[in-house]
Formats: C-alpha cells, sequence, structure tokens
C-alpha cells in the first residue's frame, strides 16, 4: 500500500514545523528528527491484528489503531474513543458517543460505522468477543459519533470486553477494512491511532517504521496504562530486528538502539552492570508458558493422550531451560494466574509435576499408536526457544514418537492456522507465552474456548467448558465466579485444551536517556521521552 496524500502531507508538516522551531532540513527531511529505535521480541510480518493473535500484530496494532475503551494500571477499563456512555435502568440498552476530533490516517472521520463493522468482525475472532456478542441482538448507527448496543440479556461484559487490552483486541478500523472476512488478513493498514504505519519503509526481517500521527488528539487526561492521553514525544518508532542477543545488548550499551522489549535472561546480569542500561519491569502481571495441542488430528484427539502430558510435564523443568533465575518466574498452577481473584489450583493438585509413571499408564490406555508428533519448535525467540527440546524429551521419555521442526517464529504463527494433517504440513503442538493478563478469566483465555471450529487453532471441542463459561459469563458475584472457574479448572483438567508451563517475568532493557514509558502488561510507545 502506498503512503496516502493525507499522511504525506503530515509528515511534510512535521519536516517543515522542525525547520520552523530551529531544526536543520535536508533533503526534506528533519535532521533533528527524533527516533526511537526498538529491537521487539520478533520481526513483524503479520499486520492484521484481528486475523492473529501473534503479540508483534497486536503491539503494531496498539501504533496503528485506537481502542473504544481501554485498560488503566488499576485493572480499570476507562473510555478512550468513547466520549461518554449510558447503560438502561434494565441493562439491555447501551449507548455510546465519540470523542470529537477523531479521524483516520487518510483524514476521514471516524464515523459509527466504522466502529460497527470493527467490532463485528473482532466479535466473530476473538473468545471474549464472541461471547460478548452472543449477548448483543443488534448495533445500530444513531448518527455519526452515537451508536447503540441491544441486548437480549443483561450483563457486565459489555466494557470488560470493549476496554480487551490484549490478543485480540477489539481496535477500530475503517469500515471498508473491517468488512474484510476473520478467516482473511486485511491489504489496508489505515487506523486512527498515535501513530502513521510507513508501509513504504516496512522490510520483514530487517526493519518497521512508524511516524507520529500529527492529526492524533490524545484525550485530555493523564496517560494511565493504555487508558488516558496517548501523547507522543517522539517523531518516529523504529522496529529494529536484530537476532543475536549479544549483538542486541552491545547496540544498546553504544546508543545504537534505545530499547530492548525482550532481552535475554541469561544477560540480565550484565546489564545491570552497565552504566548505559537500566531494566524497567513494565509489566507487573507477568507472563505465562503455554503448550497447546492440536485437536483434530491424533494423537491429541484423544483426551487419554492430553491427560498424559498434564501429568508428565513438570513446571520447574520448563521454566529453570528458558529463565532460570527464579527472581524472574513463578511456579503456578492456578490456571488464571496466581495472584488473581481466580487463583484456584483446582483440578490440579496432583498435576504438573513430573509424574511419569502416571503419564504413561494413560499413554497405555490410549489408542496412540506410534505415529510422529510434530512439535513445532520456534528457533528465533530467546524466551520461547529452550522449552520445546525440554517437552520432546518428556514426552519421548512417556512413550511418544517426537518429530521436532525448527522455523522461525514468524513462519510457526502462519503454520498454526493449517488445519492439514501434521503429516502434509500440518502440527500437533507448539509451546507459546501468553501475557498473564489474557489468562486472568475464563472468558479472556484464548486457549481455553472449546467452541469447535470457531475456536483459536488447536480447535478444542467441548460442550461442558463453553457452558461453564457461559455461566462465567453472567455471574456478577466474585465468590461465585470462582466456584465456576474452579469447575472449569476441574473439566479442563480432564478434557484439556492446553496446558500452563508456569508464570515468567521479562523486565525491558533501555538506554538510561530513555523514560516515560507506559506501565503496562501490553508493549505501547506513546508517552517515551528520549533526550539527546
Amino acid at each position: 500500500m502506498k503512503l496516502t496524500n493525507a499522511v504525506r502531507q503530515s509528515l511534510k508538516n512535521a519536516a517543515l514545523l522542525g525547520l520552523l522551531t530551529g531544526g536543520l532540513l535536508v533533503t526534506g527531511a528533519a535532521q533533528a528528527e527524533k527516533v526511537l529505535r526498538v529491537n521487539m521480541h520478533s520481526d513483524l510480518k503479520i499486520v492484521d491484528p484481528i486475523w492473529t493473535t501473534a503479540y508483534m500484530s497486536r503491539n503494531y496494532g496498539y501504533m496503528v489503531y485506537d481502542t473504544l475503551f481501554a485498560m488503566d494500571t488499576n485493572g480499570q477499563v476507562q473510555p478512550q474513543m468513547v466520549d461518554t456512555y449510558t447503560v438502561s435502568d434494565d441493562g439491555l440498552t447501551y449507548d455510546f458517543t465519540l470523542r470529537e476530533g477523531l479521524t483516520f490516517h487518510d483524514g476521514a472521520p471516524v464515523t459509527s460505522a466504522d466502529v460497527i463493522a470493527s467490532v463485528k468482525r473482532w466479535g466473530a475472532k476473538d473468545a471474549m468477543g464472541q461471547k460478548m456478542m452472543g449477548f448483543v441482538d443488534e448495533m445500530t448507527e444513531t448518527d455519526a459519533r452515537t451508536f447503540q448496543f441491544k441486548l437480549n440479556e443483561a450483563t457486565g461484559l459489555i466494557v470488560q470486553a470493549l476496554g480487551k487490552p490484549s490478543s485480540n483486541v477489539p481496535f477500530i478500523m475503517p469500515a471498508r477494512i473491517a468488512a474484510t472476512p476473520p478467516g482473511d488478513q486485511i491489504s489496508e493498514y489505515i487506523g486512527s491511532g498515535p501513530f502513521v504505519f510507513l508501509t513504504e519503509e516496512w522490510k520483514p526481517g530487517d526493519k518497521a517504521e512508524f511516524a507520529k500521527f500529527e492529526g492524533y488528539v490524545p484525550r485530555n487526561e493523564p496517560g494511565d496504562g493504555l487508558a488516558g492521553g496517548k501523547v507522543v514525544h517522539v517523531d518516529k518508532v523504529v522496529w529494529k530486528v536484530i537476532r543475536d542477543q549479544q549483538t542486541k545488548m552491545n547496540a544498546l550499551s553504544k546508543g545504537e538502539i534505545d530499547v530492548i522489549e525482550s532481552p535475554s535472561h541469561d544477560l540480565l546480569p550484565l546489564m545491570e552492570k552497565d552504566e548505559n542500561i537500566q531494566l524497567v519491569d513494565l509489566n507487573p502481571f507477568g507472563n505465562q508458558y503455554t503448550f497447546r495441542y492440536n485437536q483434530l488430528h491424533p494423537p491429541f484427539n484423544d483426551p487419554k493422550v492430553r491427560q498424559a502430558l498434564l501429568y508428565a510435564f513438570d513446571q520447574e523443568e520448563f521454566l529453570l531451560a528458558a529463565i532460570g533465575d527464579e527472581k524472574y518466574y513463578k511456579l503456578c498452577k492456578a490456571m488464571f494466574i496466581c495472584g488473581t481473584p481466580l487463583d484456584t489450583e483446582k483440578g490440579f493438585e496432583d498435576k504438573l509435576a513430573g509424574n511419569i509413571a502416571k503419564a504413561k499408564e494413560l499413554i497405555a490406555e490410549s489408542d496412540y499408536n506410534g505415529d510422529p508428533v510434530i512439535l513445532m519448535y520456534p528457533t528465533d525467540l530467546a524466551v520461547l526457544e529452550p522449552l520445546p527440546p525440554v517437552a520432546k524429551d518428556i514426552m519421548e521419555s512417556i512413550g511418544l514418537n517426537v518429530d521436532m521442526q525448527a522455523m522461525d517464529w514468524q513462519t510457526l504463527v502462519a503454520r498454526r492456522n493449517k488445519k492439514d494433517d501434521p503429516a502434509e504440513g500440518g502440527w500437533n503442538a507448539f509451546i507459546t507465552s501468553w501475557n498473564s493478563v489474557d489468562n486472568a478469566s475464563p472468558l479472556t483465555t484464548p486457549f481455553l474456548n472449546a467452541a469447535c471450529e470457531q475456536a483459536l487453532f488447536g480447535w478444542p471441542c467441548d460442550d461442558t467448558i463453553q457452558s461453564l463459561r457461559d455461566d462465567f459469563s453472567r455471574e456478577p458475584d466474585p465468590a461465585k465466579q470462582l466456584e465456576i472457574a474452579e469447575k472449569i479448572q476441574m473439566r479442563a483438567s480432564e478434557a484439556p485444551t492446553h496446558i500452563h508451563l508456569g508464570q515468567w517475568y521479562q523486565p525491558h532493557a533501555m538506554g538510561t536517556n530513555i523514560s516515560g514509558a507506559p506501565v503496562s502488561p501490553v508493549v505501547a510507545f506513546w508517552g517515551y521521552k528520549k533526550d539527546e
């Protein structure tokens, strides 16, 4: 996609502003341009944050798009693009009004039609969105800036879902783009967020660039996590691909880059001693490692084989291999994250502790016939690379024949959507990591969605889990929500959709001249300040 005339003019205006305020203008570009150079955890290859749950695509989404609501640092959902909203006394009608001055990067105003089209596309794809849409009878435009949701049953889910902070996020796109079927990737990358995606500068495997959107109007209140005013203090953000961990640390120390999103835990002790580097933990919620089965094909269509891994896997083996320092990890059998209101070990008391004998019994009782189990192995993410070999060793110790296939992360992200037979380019399993905020509830945990064809890759199918998730969505009492969460965990221990492999924590590494980064479970680049 070529840059629109409106975007080109925005960039020219920024360059002219630099000239008028004392910056030097050389061959049409602002010499004094302030650029934040960032090494992200992976390369950006998929630029549709609804089509995929990949965090690189989500992070791209927060640069380019905006959201109706957003979560603050206290975990509370606040209006973002929405100015005001009301709820009828019976809880069945929601009326929303958009803020004035919201425009897309091509100069078009953001309208109610854009919102409704975007929510429909997201709601067809996302686990929490699907639940929310089950309560929505209709969404209608009142006028260009106001819209209405009519519900078939009262629920407190609407605002929470629209303010969902992580994958998939209900980003607002122009209606013509949001009309793309959710199973197809979009081909036009226009949002109304604080940054413009410079498609002509995008070179997968090398870099992605984003320019400050001069037409963005932040909220008046101070920034607070993902909520509040998204004020941009730099002219451009460049995501630079550097694969070698030592090389990226050296580049940060020399000031050649400004931020490493996901520095290797092995190098953190050296970074702590470097006077040019600061380590900043922006995500107090942490993350959760997760093993995902593909239930469309043998052997994981057999619950006994899935249960066998629940017994065989030992969280500490995985955490020691990937993280090593117990300062940065936590053993946690709670599916919905330790330290949250839904912290419970129900159903997992005797699991996730390396019971090989029990696992072998279950394999012997199963229908497993010795066929290869395709375990996808991403080799370019430091926080994931050590995990598949651990899984392979354990799986082989209980009698599974494992074929571990190496690939980069973005190849894995594309392949995991394939439903083909594993022997013909499909897959059986992989390991990933979720932000803990994604997995803190039965409604937000993406891999718990067991809606068969509507579920995420892996496609679990379980009516009991789905019924319990429905019960949870209707229950406002926190104590009763915990009871339902315990029932869900019990069922998930019998018919597993995935395996949670423990919590871990990841500080960012930054130059000492960098400040203002938002404290948030999601990476965002408004607020950042760079002293030259």
